[in-house]
C-alpha cells in the first residue's frame, strides 16, 4: 500500500474527528461522549433491536452492553424482550424513555446546528462542492466496509442473494428468467471441496454473492455473480470476481470460464476490463449469449 495514501487517510481522519467534535468529552455539550450520543441517536424514537444496533454500528457486544447500561442508568433507555410489545420475546429491543426522546430531539437539533456551522463559512459554490465530496466519500467508505467471505450455499443469506439474483436477471433478460430452464447449480457443486460460494455483506446484511465450480479436467466455472443495487458502482462485483479467481488459482486452477446474457452490459464490461476474452460456447446454457475465459497467474 502506498505510504502517501495511508498518510492522506490519516490526515483526513484527524481533520474530521476534530471538526465534528469527536474528541470532546461531551459531544455537542450534551454531557456524554460521542459513543453514547451516537447509540442514543440510532435507537431513535421508534426503538431498535439490540442485534441490529450491534450490526449497524459494528460494535462488540460487550461494549454495546456497557453503553446501553449507561443510558439505562441515566434514565434514557429501556432494554427488554420484544414480546413486551407483542413481538418475538427472544429478541431484545432498546426503547427511548420520555427523557430519552427529549435528549434525542435536542441531539437532532444540535446536529443540524453543527452541520450548518460547517457550511456557513463557505460560499454557495464551495458548499455544493463539499456536500458532493462528502457524498462520494460516504459511498466509497461504505464500499470499504463490505466484507467478502465463504458462505455455505444453504445459509439463509446465501439463499436470499440467489433469489435476488434470479429476480434481477428476470427483469433484465428479454424473455425473463426461469430457473427450471437454466443449467442447474447444486449446493454440493459450490461448496468445498468442489467449489465455493462467496457472500458479500454490509453490516452483516447480504449485498452480493458469487460462486465458482472446480472441474478436474477443465477450467473452473464462475457462476451467479450478483451485487445489490444499494452498493453497485463501488467495485463489489470486481472484488467478488477477483476473490473467486484467487480461490481457483490457490487450488491449482490455471483458467476460469463464465457465460453471460447480452443484456448484462455492465457485467460484460467488467469481464473485459478484468482480462477475460470471448470464446466459443462451451455449454448449452439457454440464457447465454457470450462466453468468456481468463488464464490465471498471467
Amino acid at each position: 500500500m502506498d505510504s502517501a495514501l495511508i498518510a492522506a487517510v490519516r490526515r483526513f481522519n484527524r481533520t474530521v474527528t476534530q471538526r465534528v467534535g469527536a474528541l470532546d468529552d461531551e459531544y455537542m455539550a450534551q454531557g456524554r461522549p460521542l459513543g453514547q450520543a451516537r447509540l442514543l441517536w440510532e435507537i431513535g424514537p421508534v426503538g431498535a433491536e439490540v442485534a441490529a444496533l450491534r450490526a449497524r454500528l459494528g460494535l462488540d457486544s460487550g461494549y454495546l452492553s456497557r453503553l446501553l447500561r449507561t443510558l439505562e442508568n441515566d434514565g434514557l433507555v429501556t432494554v427488554g424482550p420484544a414480546g413486551q410489545a407483542g413481538g418475538d420475546g427472544r429478541v431484545r429491543v432498546a426503547q427511548l424513555t420520555d427523557a430519552g426522546r427529549t435528549e434525542w430531539a435536542e441531539l437532532d437539533e444540535r446536529s443540524d446546528e453543527l452541520a450548518a456551522s460547517i457550511l456557513q463559512p463557505l460560499t454557495e459554490r464551495r458548499r455544493e462542492r463539499l456536500v458532493a465530496a462528502m457524498a462520494e466519500v460516504e459511498r466509497l467508505l461504505i464500499g470499504s466496509m463490505v466484507v467478502i467471505a465463504p458462505c455455505p450455499p444453504s445459509d439463509r443469506r446465501a439463499r436470499a442473494c440467489l433469489r435476488a439474483y434470479a429476480r434481477d436477471i428476470g427483469r433484465r433478460f428479454d424473455d425473463g428468467f426461469d430457473p427450471a430452464l437454466s443449467k442447474p447449480i447444486h449446493d454440493e457443486e459450490i461448496a468445498p471441496p468442489a467449489g465455493v460460494l462467496l457472500l458479500a455483506t454490509l453490516n452483516t446484511e447480504p449485498v452480493g454473492c458469487g460462486a465458482v465450480k472446480l472441474h478436474r479436467d477443465a477450467p473452473a466455472e464462475i457462476k451467479r455473480v450478483w451485487v445489490a443495487d444499494s452498493v453497485r458502482g463501488l467495485g463489489i462485483g470486481r472484488r467478488l470476481l477477483s476473490e473467486l479467481e484467487r480461490y481457483a488459482a490457490d487450488r491449482g486452477v490455471s483458467a476460469v470460464r463464465l457465460d453471460t446474457n447480452r443484456n448484462l452490459t455492465e457485467a460484460i464490461a467488467m469481464y473485459h476490463a478484468a482480462g477475460y476474452r470471448e470464446i466459443e460456447p462451451y455449454n448449452t446454457e439457454r440464457y447465454a449469449h457470450h462466453w468468456f475465459e481468463k488464464q490465471l497467474g498471467q
